[in-house]
């Protein structure tokens, strides 16, 4: 489950601002604010099968967001490079080794 939550966390922070605003709020409470469907239904009114309904259809709009534009693997591929860069520099002696590996942390900020 945990496993779900970080996938659903990061296609959320690239495609979150694509959903509904329903779903964007459903999606929040129940991934971020960690409540259940019977407590989330109470307070947006709505039955616990139609938060249900509402989310599962949110997870499948962002993953096929993801499908079709790539940015969370995009953004993992990326990450990895960079990280992989900065190991490679810090074992290196060239002159400039600290200014590149300023330049590495800042893109990794990013």
């Amino acid at each position: 489950m945990l496993e779900k939550t970080v996938l659903i966390g990061h296609l959320y922070d690239f495609y979150g601002q694509l959903l509904t605003s329903k779903q964007r709020k459903i999606v929040n409470l129940y991934y971020f604010e960690n409540l259940s469907l019977g407590e989330i239904g109470e307070g947006l009114s709505i039955s616990r099968q139609a938060v249900y309904d509402h989310l599962h259809r949110a997870e499948k709009v962002l993953q096929e967001y993801e499908e079709r534009m790539g940015l969370v693997k995009r953004d993992r591929k990326l990450k990895k490079g960079l990280e992989k860069l900065r190991k490679g520099l810090e074992n290196c002696s060239c002159p400039t080794q600290g200014d590149l590996l300023e330049m590495v942390k800042r893109m990794e900020k990013l």
